[in-house]
């Protein structure tokens, strides 16, 4: 019986998430901003991603280098 729950738990989950992803879907609003104008940011969130890409890489290049150590 447990199992027949979880299968109709999957079932129910997924015709809930295909009923609310037309209403989710919307169109984006224009930026406001042209894309081919230098003074436009793209600091979105992105130099955050970069930093956090290099500090770990930097963290497990010290873990290589520490463990290569012991």
């Amino acid at each position: 019986m447990n199992k027949f729950r979880k299968y109709l738990l999957m079932i129910g989950f997924i015709f809930i998430a295909g009923i609310l992803n037309p209403i989710e879907s919307k169109a984006q609003s224009d930026p406001g901003c042209d894309p081919l104008d230098p003074a436009c940011p793209i600091d979105g969130g992105v130099s955050l991603l970069i930093a956090a890409g290099i500090g770990l890489g930097a963290k497990k290049a010290y873990d290589l280098k520490k463990k290569n150590k012991a």
